[in-house]
């Protein structure tokens, strides 16, 4: 076994590998560039060596720092993580010149699965159902449209060594091409290297299922059953869940065999994730077709780890240190359900768009999870997990992908799993920029989220309006209502004891007026009970001035709410929505009413940037007229380019900025009239 192992990544998933590599004896390198200088995973490791500026392109991605570092410390192993290096085979062909072990599989398998057009030539070639496209060269925007009406739209433009969502365009229509497809090549080329491009056929109605392969160098290559990833947006997966709740036992043995085979005839060892699509224009569920095959580990690992018990990260170690896989087939079983939400810095309340800053307050739900090598290990504190890899007082940076951590619970049914998403989603604490926790909570409470009826269209189809928070029931307002009548209180209690506000003998107010979702609840509070409308409500809470996270029990169910005073109330966060929630005395609640209301400003004749980022280019000059949707801008941040757009009929009148310039988030771009 190895001695010591260099991780050629950083945030969560280095600190994910270094858990396991501590755990069985083995120490760990940390390589970081100028932004991660203080990052956790670069705390953890037992020794860390820095290797360049901020920019990925200047330090994660260039091998010869990462083999220079190995060197160094005298590493006798590199762990790629994802994203990076971990699919480039001339990293792995490097390492291995320099006798350094590649905790992944061969050379050969990343070049045959890890190039989309290859591969899918290849699943051809051996039988495998693939999805009709174009797998060669695309000249140039005028033969990608040929080629595109030719499939049949709509069609998909993916960049040829793309992954995570990158480099992906979705087109319904000739117009659709002629603007992404050159989005797709710069995107390929700036996160991969690589700007070659295929296009396929769009299957309606899509689920996304992908199978766990898990191989050793003695032949002997092992299934570990199949992940759901169907809720994704912009083509980045979002919500993760093991089992699928649509795959049948039947369905399972067949993909589980055919990807088997497909591993096989690349003779794949190591960890290795095989995507498919299945329509659901298919009743049965069996027509399912290869997409890709990610020869890493992924993002979504422990969701496979809690339902089975494995560790895949010490099976790639084992792996790669030359040991044969201490389990069959046979072994491998699916124990309760696991669901792992992605949470992301972005604002899904502004179009998702990213966000990147300081986390003023970081405070997950557990403390990370402790792996001591039990099967349960990987299910976190009581079924709740948390990958991460940042720290309060740290920044989100624009260099790299927008995850904050992963969210990862596990129940004895789907049900139970998605509860304790809610409730641990609730719990969760961050502060400083947008997050997407409210809108996968509420995810988790749809109902067709429940049902198991998923797409990969569930969330563009859910919310084609974008996203304004969970809908919250009339007896969920209610509890909100009864929670802030007894917050109320208690800061009035607190006043009336400080010097100059109340007298001490008089009592603090307890009668409040609340409003809050379009309701209006009276809310009463004694020594003995809360009154919700004259209605006796069961709560048992504490609450100290200052709080900034409540947990209550009320009529019997557990609930936590984050809360944030205002000038009028309270701002309370929970399940999967924000409530503004005025509070007042009863006595004095009518005069709210002859209060003025404040117009917000007209901004729309500015564009604004939404975001900060580079600006990609500018379609427009001084002087031309532009239509509403007309794209007039391209931002590019976190890797991913934003095309902002005309919202109505004007003129440019002035221009603020021009191509190659970085952007604050508000800078105003252009003027219009």
């Amino acid at each position: 076994m190895f001695k010591k192992i260099l991780i050629a990544n950083r945030g969560e998933i280095a600190c994910r590998v270094i858990k396991t590599a501590r755990r069985m004896g083995i120490q760990t390198v940390a390589v970081y560039s100028d932004a991660d200088a203080r990052a956790p995973f670069v705390q953890m490791a037992d020794e860390a060596v820095h290797i360049g500026p901020a920019p990925a392109a200047q330090s994660y991605l260039i091998a010869e720092k990462i083999i220079a570092a190995c060197k160094q410390t005298g590493a006798e192993a590199v762990h790629p993580g994802y994203g990076f290096l971990s699919e480039r085979t001339s990293f792995a062909e490097a390492l291995a010149a320099e006798g350094i072990a590649f905790v992944g599989p061969p050379v050969g398998a990343i070049a045959a699965m890890g190039d989309k057009i290859e591969s899918k030539k290849l699943a051809k070639a051996a039988g495998v159902n693939v999805v009709p496209g174009f797998v060669g060269e695309i000249e140039d925007t005028e033969h990608a449209v040929r080629i595109s009406a030719e499939i049949g739209y709509p069609v998909m433009m993916k960049a040829s060594a793309g992954g995570g969502g990158k480099g992906m365009r979705l087109a319904y229509t000739e117009q659709d091409v002629r603007e992404g497809f050159e989005a797709v090549k710069r995107e390929g080329l700036n996160s991969f290297g690589d700007d070659r491009v295929f296009i396929e056929k769009f299957i309606l109605n899509p689920r996304h299922i992908e199978i766990q392969i898990l191989g050793d160098q003695h032949g002997n290559i092992l299934y570990l059953n199949e992940r759901e990833c169907s809720i994704q947006r912009r083509h980045q997966k979002v919500v993760e869940e093991a089992p699928s709740p649509f795959v049948t036992p039947k369905m399972r043995k067949a993909m589980g065999e055919q990807c088997v085979a497909l591993a096989r005839a690349v003779g794949y060892y190591s960890a290795g994730t095989v995507e498919l699509i299945v329509s659901g224009a298919d009743p049965s569920g069996e027509s399912f077709y290869f997409l890709e095959m990610n020869t890493r580990l992924q993002v979504e690992h422990p969701v496979t780890e809690a339902i089975t018990g494995i560790d895949l990260v010490e099976q790639m170690i084992r792996v790669a240190a030359g040991e044969k896989l201490a389990m069959t087939q046979d072994d491998i079983t699916i124990d309760g359900w696991a669901i792992e939400n992605r949470v992301y810095a972005e604002d899904p309340y502004r179009g998702f768009l990213p966000s990147t800053g300081r986390l003023v307050r970081y405070n997950p739900p557990v403390e990370g999870w402790t792996d001591d090598g039990a099967a349960n290990g990987r299910r976190g504190v009581d079924g709740v997990r948390v990958d991460d890899g940042v720290y309060e007082g740290g920044e989100v940076s624009m260099f790299y992908d927008p995850m904050i951590a992963k969210l990862v619970t596990w129940g004895q049914t789907r049900d139970e799993a998605a509860d304790k998403q809610i409730a641990a989603l609730d719990a969760f604490e961050i502060e400083g920029l947008g997050h997407n926790i409210d809108f996968v909570s509420a995810i988790m409470q749809h109902p067709r989220f429940r049902s198991g009826e998923l797409t990969t269209g569930f969330i563009a189809e859910e919310y084609p309006d974008g996203f304004t928070g969970a809908a919250t029931s009339d007896e969920l307002k209610a509890k909100i209502a009864a929670i802030a009548g007894f917050i109320a209180t208690a800061r009035a209690d607190r006043a009336r004891n400080v010097d100059g506000q109340l007298a001490n003998h008089l009592p603090p107010p307890a009668e409040w007026a609340i409003r809050l979702a379009g309701s209006a609840f009276a809310v009463e509070v004694s020594a003995d009970e809360v009154t919700v409308d004259g209605q006796p409500i069961d709560l048992a809470m504490e609450y100290t001035p200052g709080d900034r996270i409540v947990a209550a029990e009320v009529e019997g169910e557990p609930i936590a709410l984050k809360i944030e005073p205002t000038r009028t109330g309270l701002k309370v966060t929970t399940r999967g929505a924000i409530h503004k929630v005025e509070i007042l005395p009863a006595r004095i609640a009518h005069l709210a009413g002859h209060m003025i209301e404040k117009i917000p400003p007209d901004l729309s004749k500015f564009l604004i940037c939404p975001m900060p980022g580079l600006l990609v280019s500018l379609n427009v000059k001084e002087g031309d007229k532009v239509e509403a949707g007309q794209p007039l801008a391209v931002v590019e941040a976190m890797k991913m380019e934003n095309i902002l757009r005309a919202e109505k009929s004007a003129t440019v009148k002035k221009v603020n900025a021009k191509a190659g310039e970085s952007l604050a988030v508000d800078a105003i771009i252009l003027e219009l009239e």
